[in-house]
């Protein structure tokens, strides 16, 4: 495209605005309707800047503003799937009380960043809630909220998206939920990311109905669920922690080891070789002091940095390293490449710093808030 016309399109393209601007100053109700619908058409068929879309954006706000509901329902519903809209426009709408404007932005626009989506969990209707549930992705921050402030049906719903994350709070919050709650704990048992020890919680909560459709529906967790229905007893229950006998014999065993003196790199090594994974999140609990959801997530996470960081904070070897590694894995398999790759940012790992960086997570007692930019940075130093 020349410079020349490009000129004249910015020229025209102001030339149009400006008049629109007049006509939505002196034009009737019927005149600024049409000139809604002309605008809109305009801008999504037209190539424009990010400027020309935001100056489009304040125009069609002030005429949204002159429109009924349906008209604004209609204009939310054409904006909904424009990935190009106007960032303002499309704020203004997801913020309408009327969810009949307000539902199609929520659900299905790309230009609601995820502070605008929590901040509209927060403060708006149930209907709103249950809208940003259906959406294509959700963050954990969103869905936290959902969680926290939803009803039964927006529970449901976020527990059924697929492309939802949740945060160990938003799957504990729904797993105390699901009591009583036969649809929401069969959603939450099919989840392929539900860490193990809530769907253990799950489990030792869920009515005999849901456990059977859950083994039917999921056979990788077959074993575990009539484990979980064998060992379940009222003294073995707990609100939060895993519920299987075989919990509570490792528990006491290598408590009683660790305060002994005898849990070390040796007893971790030689539990992690024998896929002994209750005795192993157990141990490292202790000699980490953190707990043991933890743990196991930094074991089965696939971002192994974590787990890197923890065994070099305890001074592991290499070899005791790699049996924690394959451990997590799935199918304890591990290609030789990646292997190779964990191999080489172990041996960068700046011990001091990573023990820093375990005095941090301790401190925050759940490992998962954002590390200090210097530590950060000092970690491969």
């Amino acid at each position: 495209m020349s410079l020349q016309f490009k000129t004249a399109r910015k020229t025209e393209s102001k030339s149009f605005l400006d008049d629109l601007e007049e006509a939505v100053a002196r034009g009737t109700p019927e005149s600024r309707a049409r000139a809604l619908w002309h605008t809109t058409d305009l801008m999504i068929a037209g190539d424009f800047s990010d400027d020309e879309i935001w100056t489009f954006g304040e125009v069609v706000t002030r005429l949204a503003d002159e429109i009924e509901v349906a008209a604004r329902a209609q204009l939310s519903e054409r904006l909904a799937h424009f990935d190009q809209a106007p960032v303002n426009i499309i704020h203004k709408l997801a913020f309408d009380d009327v969810i009949e404007v307000a539902g199609p932005v929520l659900r299905d626009s790309k230009q609601l960043e995820t502070y605008a989506l929590v901040a509209n969990a927060c403060t708006k209707s149930q209907a709103h809630l249950l809208s940003i549930s259906k959406r294509e992705t959700l963050e954990e921050r969103v869905t936290d909220e959902l969680v926290k402030r939803g009803d039964q049906d927006v529970v449901n719903s976020v527990a059924s998206n697929t492309g939802a994350k949740f945060s160990d709070f938003g799957f504990l919050n729904m797993v105390q939920r699901a009591e009583g709650d036969s649809i929401l704990a069969e959603q939450l048992g099919l989840r392929k990311d539900i860490p193990r020890h809530v769907f253990q919680q799950l489990i030792a909560k869920a009515t005999a109905d849901v456990r059977k459709r859950l083994e039917s529906e999921r056979p990788d967790m077959a074993r575990q669920i009539q484990s979980s229905v064998t060992d379940l007893g009222g003294e073995l229950q707990s609100k939060f922690g895993p519920v299987s006998r075989t919990h509570f014999v490792a528990k006491r065993v290598v408590t009683t080891q660790h305060k002994s003196g005898n849990l070390n790199e040796a007893s971790i090594s030689t539990y992690a070789r024998s896929h002994r994974l209750e005795e192993v999140t157990i141990g490292l609990s202790l000699l980490c002091a953190l707990p043991n959801d933890v743990i196991e997530r930094a074991l089965f996470d696939k971002n192994r940095e974590t787990l890197l960081i923890l065994a070099k904070a305890l001074n592991f070897s290499w070899a005791t390293m790699m049996a924690l590694l394959f451990l997590g894995a799935k199918d304890h398999r591990i290609t030789a490449s990646d292997l190779k790759r964990l191999e080489t940012d172990y041996e960068n790992l700046n011990i001091e710093t990573s023990r820093s960086v375990l005095a941090f997570y301790q401190s925050r007692k759940n490992g998962t808030a954002p590390l200090d930019p210097s530590l950060a940075a000092a970690l491969y130093a």
